[in-house]
């Protein structure tokens, strides 16, 4: 079964970009024929000339970043986008979520929509949409949000997983928490499952873990690809009987999105190193997991930080409302993706510990393993971990936080108004993840 990708605004094609890239490069490999034929079955096409095309539709208002993706991608030499699978224009959203929800969304509506439909005809079968997007600027967001809400309109059984790159805390556009306020808020009633990376995450996964000076956004858009590659690439599931899973989102939305009322998932990589450093070093199953594990459970989300105090709690004891530094992350459900050497060895009963979980689902249920005995993107073994958990909730809050202290003193709101945004639109966005936020803090 085939995934379409949908590239939004300028964020959403530099990472969509490097994802095809990863794929593409680690499903090369001539004696993985089963693996790589799955792989690209699933994200490419190809062309009678035997060229890989990407199933793939690059959307901005603005040509340069999609004239620089195509370039790029065509210059590999091993993959390219199709000629005619892009839309773009020669005005951008101006970083204003109503600009590009309100106005370029709907106008470009047909165009957009035949672009998916000639892409989708091209798929034998399709397992779905991800639309790849930030949540900080316009085009990205505002219009991606549309566009998310015109596929459930017009393949109402196809599944939708977004991914969103969020953005750094310090701010990227003064506006960015009103962005990205609306653009959670209005994707929470649309997509089935929401799939986050953090920028400030990334950039210290570059900074630590690959040992990059001058870290670029190529840098932190690669280390995203490798990590949805990661969930991604072909995997052998307790469902796909003996062979390579033909259905990545249906499954991973059985295995994640159980509830709607949660929809949020974190990625965890482990291990994530210099490329000079990966042939100097050794791993075992043992030592990953147990540093997994103890990220989940302490949310440190990253191998560098891992708090090796935190432990999980007694069975009566309570949860605060947003979790704190050295406080136990609960999850509702977690997706262990494991890959490499000796793969059917590894030993994954940490993960079975019903203290991880929320006690109304059981641990047998609320888990869930992929395997691959094929080593992924030059790591002899690698565990990947999605996690439905109360990761996001302490950024979530912030972000709302930040957002409606903008909205109180009234700052900007004119700005959205004037495309059709009123402040009913903003509170009944800042009640939806009020309801979300306290969803989550619930979780024990």
């Amino acid at each position: 079964m085939s995934v379409v990708t949908v590239q939004l605004g300028q964020c959403g094609n530099q990472v969509g970009q490097e994802l095809f890239d990863v794929i593409c490069s680690d499903a090369r490999d001539v004696h993985r024929k089963t693996y790589s034929a799955v792989s690209r079955e699933r994200f490419f096409r190809q062309t009678p000339q035997g060229e890989l095309e990407a199933r793939a539709v690059l959307f901005d208002m603005e040509p340069k970043v999609i004239n620089h993706s195509m370039n790029k991608a065509a210059k590999s030499g091993r993959w390219r986008y199709g000629e005619t699978s892009h839309f773009s224009q020669k005005q951008g959203s101006g970083n204003n979520w109503a600009n590009g929800y309100c106005v370029h969304g709907p106008r470009h509506r047909d165009a957009v929509e035949e672009l998916v439909r000639r892409e989708v005809e091209r798929c034998d079968m399709l397992a779905g949409f991800i639309p790849i997007m930030s949540v900080a600027g316009g085009t990205g967001s505002g219009v991606g949000t549309f566009i998310t809400q015109c596929l459930k309109d017009v393949y109402p059984s196809s599944f939708v997983l977004n991914h969103l790159t969020w953005p750094y805390g310090t701010g990227e556009v003064i506006v960015q928490n009103y962005n990205s306020v609306l653009t959670l808020a209005h994707l929470y009633q649309l997509s089935d499952a929401i799939l986050v990376h953090e920028n400030d995450i990334v950039h210290k996964t570059c900074s630590q873990l690959l040992k990059i000076k001058q870290i670029s956004f190529s840098d932190i858009n690669r280390v995203i690809a490798h990590q949805l590659g990661g969930v991604l690439q072909p995997t052998f599931t307790p469902v796909s009987c003996g062979e390579y899973s033909r259905h990545p989102i249906g499954e991973l939305m059985s295995a994640l999105a159980c509830h709607p009322e949660y929809k949020l998932l974190n990625v965890c990589t482990i291990p994530q190193m210099a490329s000079s450093s990966i042939a100097f070093s050794t791993f075992s199953w043992p030592a990953l997991l147990k540093h997994l594990r103890q990220m989940l459970i302490s949310n440190s989300k990253m191998e560098g930080g891992i708090d090796w105090q935190v432990c999980p709690p007694p069975a009566s004891t309570g949860r605060s409302r947003i979790l704190s530094v050295g406080s136990f992350n609960t999850s509702l459900a977690n997706l262990l993706i494991l890959r490499g050497k000796d793969v059917y060895s590894a030993e994954t009963g940490g993960f079975e510990d019903s203290s991880i979980y929320t006690s109304w689902l059981p641990s047998d249920e609320a888990l869930s393993l992929w395997k691959s005995p094929i080593p992924f993107n030059k790591y002899e073994k690698s565990a990947t971990l999605v996690s439905n958990s109360q990761a996001l909730l302490r950024p979530l809050d912030d972000m709302v936080r930040k957002a409606w202290n903008m909205f109180a003193s009234r700052a900007y709101i004119h700005q959205y108004v004037k495309f059709g945004i009123s402040e009913e639109d903003f509170l009944d966005s800042f009640t939806s993840l009020e309801q979300v936020i306290s969803s989550y803090s619930e979780l024990q």
